[in-house]
C-alpha cells in the first residue's frame, strides 16, 4: 500500500513539474510590454489595513541576466500620502522587484532591455482620479 502512495506521489509531481516547466516557457519577456506584464504578476499592495491605497512609480534598469541594475529609485508618489503610506508602498515595491526578478529575458529582448531605464508604475488605487477635481501634487522622491 505504502509503494501505491509512493508512486502517486511520484506521480503527481512529474505532472506538475510539467505544468511549472510549461507556465515559466510562457511567462518568457520577450517584449517591452512583457515586461510590464510580468512586474504586474508580481505586485502586492499593502493591505488598506496598513496603508490607504496609492500609485507609486520606479525607475529601474536590468542587466542581460534580467538582474537589476543599480538601485531602483522612487520617481513618484501623492504628495497627500503619509510617511507611513510611503514606507508601506516602497516595501512593497521592492518586494515585488524582488519576487519578479531576475527577469526571464529572450535572448532578444536581454540585448534590447540592458541598462535602460524602466519607469513602472504600481497601482492600487480603485478609481481613475476625478476630472472635475483639482489635480493632486506629485511628490518627488
Amino acid at each position: 500500500m505504502a509503494r501505491c502512495g509512493n508512486r502517486l506521489l511520484l506521480a503527481a509531481a512529474v505532472l506538475l513539474s510539467g505544468v511549472c516547466g510549461a507556465s515559466a516557457e510562457d511567462a518568457e519577456v520577450n517584449t517591452i510590454q512583457d515586461i510590464f506584464r510580468h512586474l504586474r504578476t508580481c505586485w502586492k499592495p499593502p493591505p488598506a489595513a496598513r496603508a490607504r491605497p496609492l500609485d507609486i512609480t520606479v525607475v529601474v534598469s536590468f542587466n542581460r541576466s534580467g538582474n537589476i541594475l543599480g538601485r531602483p529609485r522612487i520617481s513618484y508618489e501623492p504628495a497627500e500620502a503619509s510617511d507611513n503610506d510611503r514606507l508601506q508602498y516602497r516595501i512593497a515595491v521592492m518586494e515585488a522587484l524582488q519576487r519578479c526578478t531576475p527577469m526571464p529575458f529572450t535572448d532578444a529582448m536581454a540585448g534590447a532591455a540592458a541598462g535602460r531605464p524602466f519607469a513602472i508604475q504600481f497601482r492600487s488605487r480603485k478609481t481613475p482620479p476625478d476630472k472635475t477635481s483639482p489635480p493632486t501634487q506629485e511628490r518627488r522622491a
